[in-house]
C-alpha cells in the first residue's frame, strides 16, 4: 500500500491491523471459505446445504463498473430532456415492455426480460468522488468525515465496515476448495490510492476475498492468488515456496502482535491446499471453454473475467466479484484512467468502446446462465461508484466543447438479475433530468439490505474483540417487491 499507510490511520494498533489484514489478503491467504461450522465434503454438499437456507440465490456475482458509470447513457435514458442533457443517444425497444435501454446495448436489450433495474438510487457522498463512492456502494454504510478531510489519501483500514460480499460469504456454508469471495481481475486502484471498502475490515482477516489477477493484454491468463504485496513479492518468487513461508510468517508475526492470531494456523493450512489443488487450477482455466463461447463472451479482460465468473459460482463460490479493469489505451481519449470515468468525449467513448464490451460480456453471462440453468440461483448485480452529470460539460475538458459527464453522486441506477429477481421490471425513477431519486428513492444501504435476503443472510449481527454485539447494517431494508 506504499509508505501512506503509516500517515493515514489513526496510528498503533489500527495501523497494525491494517497491515495484518492486507498482507495476508495480498499473501491469498484470507478469504479461504473458513465460513462458519463444518466444512461439507464436495461441492455437492455445499450447493445442497447453501439450497436448504431456503434462499433463492446460492451465489452472486457484482459487476462493478469502476469509474463512475454515466446512468442517463444506459439504463435511465431522458429522451424528454433538454438537448444539452439527453445528449445524442436514444433508448431502444427491449424484449420486457417497459424496460428501456440505450440503443448501444442491443444485445442486453433482447435479455430485458430478465433485468430489475432500479433507477433512483441517491448515493450521495461528502466528497462526490471515487474513494467515497466505492465505500458506500460496496459497504451500504455512508462514509465517515475522514473520506473529506483526506480524499485520495483516505486508504483502507482495519476498523472500516466490511465488503457486502465479505458478510454474505461469511454467513453462508463454506466450499470445500475454494474462497467463499473471489474478487478479480485486479484490486481497484493503484496502490497508494486502493479503494476502502472492498474489504472485510472489521469482520476479520479470515474473510478476506482472494484477489485473483488478470491482465488487457492476456485475457485467458488468470493468476490464483494474485500473490503481489505492494510490489514487493513477486509471483515467480511465490513460486518458490521458501519465498512464501517468508510471506506467511510475517503475516503471522503481523497477526501475532495485533492480537488476532486466531484461526491462523488453520487459514495457513488453508492457504497451501489453495496453491497445491488440481481442483482449484481447473476451476480458474476460462481457456478450456469453448472458443465459440469465449467470442460470445467477448475475449478481452473484462468478458473472459465475466466467463470466469460464471465457472466459480457453477463450482459454487458463494460471491464473486468482478471489477471492470480500465484500458488505458483509451484514456486519453475519455480523459480518464481508461474506465467509466468519461471526464471527456463520453458518447464516443461510450458509443466505441465502454458499451460495446460491456453489452455483450453482460449479456453473455445472463443468457449462459440461463441456458445452464443456473439464473435462478445465481444473483447478478451491476453497479458503480456513482452515475455521471445528466448536464453535459465537465470544466476538467474544456466545458460543454469537451463532451464530458463529471461525478454525480447524487442520482444513480443498478441492473439486478437472477437469484429471485422477477426480470423485466423497473423499480424506482429519477427526476426528468436525471438527477435526482424521485419516485421510490433508495440508498446503497437498500441495495445491500437485497443482496443479502437474496442468499438468505437475515442475521448481521457481530461481535467486537471486546465482546460487545453489534450490528453489521442497521440502515435500509431489502427490495422484497422485485423478487
Amino acid at each position: 500500500m506504499g509508505r501512506r499507510d503509516a500517515t493515514t490511520s489513526t496510528g498503533g494498533r489500527a495501523d497494525l491491523d491494517r497491515r495484518a489484514f492486507l498482507v495476508a489478503s495480498g499473501a491469498g491467504l484470507a478469504g479461504l471459505g473458513l465460513g462458519l461450522g463444518g466444512v461439507p465434503d464436495s461441492a455437492e454438499a455445499a450447493a445442497a446445504a447453501a439450497a436448504a437456507t431456503g434462499a433463492p440465490a446460492r451465489s452472486t456475482i457484482l459487476f462493478f463498473l469502476c469509474g463512475g458509470a454515466s446512468h442517463v447513457d444506459t439504463w435511465d435514458m431522458k429522451p424528454d430532456a433538454p438537448a444539452e442533457y439527453r445528449g445524442p443517444f436514444r433508448p431502444v425497444a427491449t424484449s420486457a415492455p417497459g424496460v428501456r435501454l440505450c440503443e448501444h446495448l442491443p444485445m442486453l436489450a433482447r435479455q430485458a426480460h430478465h433485468l430489475a433495474v432500479v433507477n433512483s438510487v441517491g448515493a450521495t457522498v461528502n466528497t462526490n468522488d471515487h474513494h467515497a463512492g466505492y465505500y458506500y456502494n460496496l459497504t451500504g454504510h455512508v462514509p465517515d468525515s475522514s473520506f473529506k478531510t483526506l480524499g485520495n489519501d483516505r486508504t483502507p483500514r482495519s476498523d472500516d465496515w466490511p465488503y457486502m460480499g465479505c458478510v454474505a460469504a461469511s454467513r453462508v456454508p463454506s466450499h470445500p476448495h475454494l474462497p467463499g469471495t473471489i474478487t478479480l481481475p485486479h484490486r481497484p486502484s493503484k496502490a497508494p490510492y486502493t479503494r476502502p471498502g472492498q474489504f472485510a475490515a472489521r469482520l476479520g482477516v479470515e474473510h478476506e476475498p482472494l484477489y485473483v489477477h488478470g491482465e488487457v493484454a492476456r485475457p485467458l491468463h488468470f493468476q490464483a492468488p494474485a500473490l503481489t504485496l505492494g510490489g514487493s513479492v513477486s509471483a515467480e518468487r511465490l513460486q518458490d515456496r521458501r519465498s512464501l513461508l517468508a510471506v506467511v510468517d510475517a503475516a503471522r508475526r503481523d497477526l501475532d502482535r495485533a492480537g488476532r492470531r486466531g484461526r491462523w494456523d488453520s487459514l495457513q493450512e488453508r492457504a497451501w491446499g489453495l496453491l497445491a489443488s488440481a481442483r482449484t487450477t481447473s476451476a480458474f482455466d476460462v481457456a478450456s471453454e469453448p472458443l465459440k463461447l469465449r467470442e460470445r463472451y467477448g475475449q478481452t479482460i473484462n468478458g473472459m473475467s465475466l466467463l470466469l465468473a460464471r465457472r466459480l459460482v457453477e463450482a459454487g463460490v458463494p460471491f464473486v466479484t468482478v471489477f471492470w479493469k480500465e484500458n488505458e489505451a483509451i484514456a486519453d481519449k475519455c480523459k480518464s484512467a481508461g474506465g467509466w470515468d468519461t471526464h471527456g468525449n463520453n458518447f464516443n467513448c461510450l458509443k466505441e468502446n465502454l458499451l460495446p464490451e460491456f453489452d455483450r460480456a453482460f449479456s453473455a453471462l445472463v443468457e449462459d446462465l440461463a441456458a445452464r440453468g443456473l439464473l435462478s440461483r445465481t444473483l447478478l448485480l451491476v453497479t458503480s461508484e456513482m452515475g455521471r452529470t445528466p448536464r453535459i460539460g465537465d470544466p476538467r475538458s474544456g466545458g460543454t466543447s469537451g463532451a464530458g459527464r463529471d461525478h454525480w453522486t447524487h442520482c444513480m441506477s443498478v441492473l439486478l438479475a437472477g437469484g429471485g429477481i422477477v426480470g423485466g421490471q423497473v423499480h424506482g425513477s429519477s427526476d426528468r433530468r436525471g438527477e435526482y431519486p424521485a419516485g421510490h428513492p433508495v440508498t446503497p444501504a437498500h441495495i445491500a439490505k437485497t443482496v443479502y435476503h437474496a442468499m438468505g443472510v437475515h442475521d448481521l449481527t457481530a461481535t467486537a474483540g471486546d465482546g460487545r454485539v453489534y450490528n453489521l447494517l442497521e440502515e435500509g431494508e431489502a427490495l422484497r417487491g422485485l423478487f
